[in-house]
């Protein structure tokens, strides 16, 4: 299934490229996402950067049928590659899992000091029978992390870390 979710900042690009490619940033969005346990190296490369985080996720709250795929936790791994501070590509998977979420990022200026930051996924889950119901649920838990990561990076901006 088809994800986009897009994210209003007010800060110039160039601010909101330096906050995403900051480990201690995306430390605190797992901390405020309740994660178990979160690992994240971000490589400098040229104008852009390679982040991986490794997070150990809870599933309580999932429904029986997702906890029977996943289990009481479940790791999460992102790899994000933004080849300068306008675009990148993302990949979502959980190794050992028939789930993954794969798509672009961008940043675009606002017509004012804003920016706008632009999350396209393509969510695909292979479990026979069940895959549209469990991939709109990863799209779910895709998006409310995007709100959590949307508000810590909003008090980021502000100077509140």
């Amino acid at each position: 299934m088809r994800y986009n979710r897009e994210l209003a900042y007010d800060a110039p690009p160039a601010e909101v490229f330096a906050m995403l490619a900051d480990p201690a940033f995306r430390e605190r969005v797992g901390a405020a996402q309740g994660v178990v346990s979160i690992d994240v190296t971000v490589t400098r490369s040229g104008a852009g950067f390679t982040l991986v985080s490794d997070q150990v996720q809870n599933t309580a709250g999932l429904p029986a049928i997702a906890k029977r795929i996943a289990g009481e936790t479940t790791q999460a791994l992102v790899r994000e590659e933004w080849a300068d501070a306008t675009s990148g590509t993302i990949e979502i998977t959980a190794p050992g899992k028939p789930t993954r979420a794969v798509g672009t990022v961008r940043l675009v200026a606002d017509a004012g000091a804003g920016t706008t930051y632009v999350q396209d996924l393509d969510v695909t889950v292979k479990v026979p029978l069940v895959a549209g119901k469990l991939e709109r649920l990863m799209a779910d838990n895709i998006d409310a992390g995007l709100t959590v990561e949307h508000t810590v990076g909003t008090a980021w901006l502000k100077g509140e870390h």
